[in-house]
């Protein structure tokens, strides 16, 4: 059979229209492109304000420092959960005596004490910080001094399940507090401001080396820090033993910081107030090392600034800290390890030949 002409010619024409729409040209092009992932970093976890270091569980953005006043003498050893203070200060009463202002921030506890009163130093102490304040009573001008501090006040009736009585022991040295339950009382500011600045761990640590160190308050009160390389912490102990806690664990801070202070009224006195406005000598020890410096501050609401004598600010180790408030006329004493032992260069001899 024949092909007629005009068929053939409409045949290539549907078959040149149909390889055209097959191949696809100009904008009708289409690209296949794989997607980059997307990388997305991780914020840093927050800052425990008054260690410096790490908090991935965020509690410490979620509470105000709670300071309770704890006991020191004999009768009150040893004492209870004062290895989990963030920061704790000891300063002097009457008669010599010390006292403990412990503050509790990022860690909490089952039971902290004893528990006693309040003195005229204490307001100072926390002023900067505010937050909750637990005590045991105290001296007429004592609680009128700490009722001026921004800080809610938990005395023992106010305290409700917050303070308990241990009946194995003999009062006034039985009060203790149950750290969660006085946080629920309230307190601001949440979270607290930083009392110290720190240094990252990479940093090098300035200062002189120092193996220990003893603060001369009286007698039984006069506390030793003995530098424990094993552990990066300053081994605390009291009338020459170990000071331990009742749960068998040393007192044991990575940093410890001496402030020389004046005692208005007189050390030991009763009502002597600790001047905390103002400035004087300070001593760090931290990271094996021993900073010389000054402590200043101008005002109650402010933190106290540490710098060194050269004036740069004092950074301290990450972690716990223990704050000494000695009067200027109890001795520092500061023991330096001994020097690494130098070694002398072997010497060969040689024997002349004879001649």
């Amino acid at each position: 059979m024949k092909v007629r002409p005009f068929a053939s010619v409409f045949l290539a024409g549907v078959i040149a229209l149909v390889a055209v729409g097959c191949s696809g040209s100009g904008d009708n092009t289409t690209t296949t492109t794989k997607a980059k992932p997307t990388t997305t970093t991780a914020p840093p976890p927050p800052v425990a304000p008054l260690t410096g270091l790490d908090d991935p569980s965020g509690v410490s953005q979620t509470r105000p420092v709670l300071t309770i006043k704890v006991e020191n003498t004999e009768a009150s050893r040893p004492q209870t959960g004062l290895e989990f203070a963030d920061v704790v200060w000891d300063e002097v009463v009457e008669g010599g005596v010390t006292r403990f202002l412990a503050m509790y921030q990022s860690e909490t506890t089952d039971a902290v004490g004893p528990i006693r009163s309040v003195r005229l130093t204490d307001p100072l102490v926390v002023w900067p910080v505010g937050g909750i304040f637990a005590y045991s009573g105290g001296a007429q001008y004592a609680q009128v001094a700490i009722q001026k501090a921004p800080v809610t006040l938990l005395g023992e009736g106010a305290a409700g399940d917050g303070m308990f009585r241990d009946r194995a022991k003999s009062a006034p040295h039985n009060l203790y507090g149950r750290p969660d339950a006085l946080w629920a009382k309230g307190g601001t500011p949440i979270p607290p401001p930083a009392l110290f600045k720190y240094r990252q761990a990479s940093a090098t640590s300035p200062g002189t080396p120092a193996s220990s160190v003893r603060i001369g308050f009286q007698d039984y009160y006069a506390p030793t820090y003995t530098w424990d390389a094993a552990t990066s912490s300053w081994l605390r102990a009291q009338d020459g033993a170990p000071h331990l806690m009742r749960s068998g664990a040393q007192i044991a801070p990575q940093n410890v910081v001496v402030m020389q202070v004046e005692y208005a009224g007189g050390v030991g006195a009763m009502g002597a107030e600790g001047q905390l406005v103002g400035s004087g000598p300070v001593y760090v020890f931290t990271n094996g090392n021993v900073i010389k410096g000054t402590w200043n501050r101008p005002d109650l609401a402010q933190p106290t600034e540490l710098r060194d004598e050269a004036g740069n600010p004092i950074l301290l180790t990450k972690g716990k800290t223990w704050v000494e408030l000695p009067d200027v006329s109890y001795a520092v004493e500061i023991v330096s390890p001994p020097p690494p032992p130098t070694t002398v260069p072997a010497t060969t001899t040689t024997r002349k030949k004879k001649k």
